[in-house]
């Protein structure tokens, strides 16, 4: 390291992350393992997955990890989440809204369950944690990443209520660093093709994709597990911020 700068250490740190037994999720929580920290890994269905991923940072590194099922719908589960976190480490550090939900929504046939379910995991969910966590993180001076999207700012075709949930959240970044600095600070990633949703993809959409992006390829999920590294670790300065890791799509 030069003399001069600042650097964080993750050793004995403790990351609640949603969604984050599988895909890009069980990445950062790979990632933010390997520099140290204790993980509660949130799931709400895969159970085996999230339990895998545990055992395995557990033979790594005893007691370093653990896992919570919540539905994040539920009213409670926020608050109940956090004092999970709490009874198996005994503190929190970095709260990483990653769970999301992701499906079309063509005009003309949305339904009010499908705004609830959208707008609740994408928007609703992480306010909600991030008011609950917020105690725990001012007292370790903690962060909060936000799992965005370009398509916050460039609506994706077909996905209206995506777009605008992810819209929100983008706000909702910028609103909590300022409600809750100078204790904690507050960011986003926005991913462009890193992973591709699970289920039939048409591959000449995918080529279309790649071609809008400067950088002539798809990224990976280790390309957002490395930037929320960067900014648990190596960004003391930066808050209210949003992150576009998307090979040059977003310009």
């Amino acid at each position: 390291m030069k003399p001069g700068i600042e650097t964080t250490s993750l050793q004995d740190q403790v990351v609640l992350i949603t969604g984050g037994a599988r895909r890009v999720g069980a990445e950062i929580a790979r990632a933010l393992h390997a520099a140290g920290a204790n993980i509660l890994i949130h799931y709400r269905s895969s159970a085996a997955a999230a339990t895998s991923l545990a055992d395995q940072f557990n033979q790594a590194r005893p007691h370093s990890a653990a896992v919570h099922a919540a539905h994040l719908s539920n009213a409670d589960a926020p608050e109940k989440l956090v004092a999970a976190t709490l009874l198996e480490f005994g503190r929190l550090d970095i709260l990483i809204n990653n769970a999301s939900t992701f499906y079309p929504t063509p005009v003309g046939r949305i339904t009010v369950a499908q705004w609830d379910d959208l707008m609740g995991s994408n928007l609703k969910a992480p306010l909600f944690l991030s008011q609950a966590a917020a105690p725990s993180l001012r007292v370790q001076r903690g962060l909060i990443i936000n799992m965005i999207d370009i398509h916050a700012l460039r609506p994706l075709k077909g996905h209206p209520v995506y777009s605008v949930a992810k819209a929100g959240l983008a706000m909702l970044t910028r609103a909590l660093a300022r409600e809750l600095g100078p204790e904690i600070r507050v960011n986003g990633i926005a991913p462009g093709p890193v992973l591709w949703p699970e289920g039939d993809m048409d591959e000449g959409l995918k080529e279309e994709i790649i071609g809008k992006t400067a950088l002539k390829r798809h990224g990976t999920p280790q390309d957002i597990a490395r930037t929320a590294l960067f900014l648990a670790k190596d960004a003391p300065y930066i808050t209210g911020q949003i992150i576009a890791v998307d090979g040059g799509r977003s310009i």
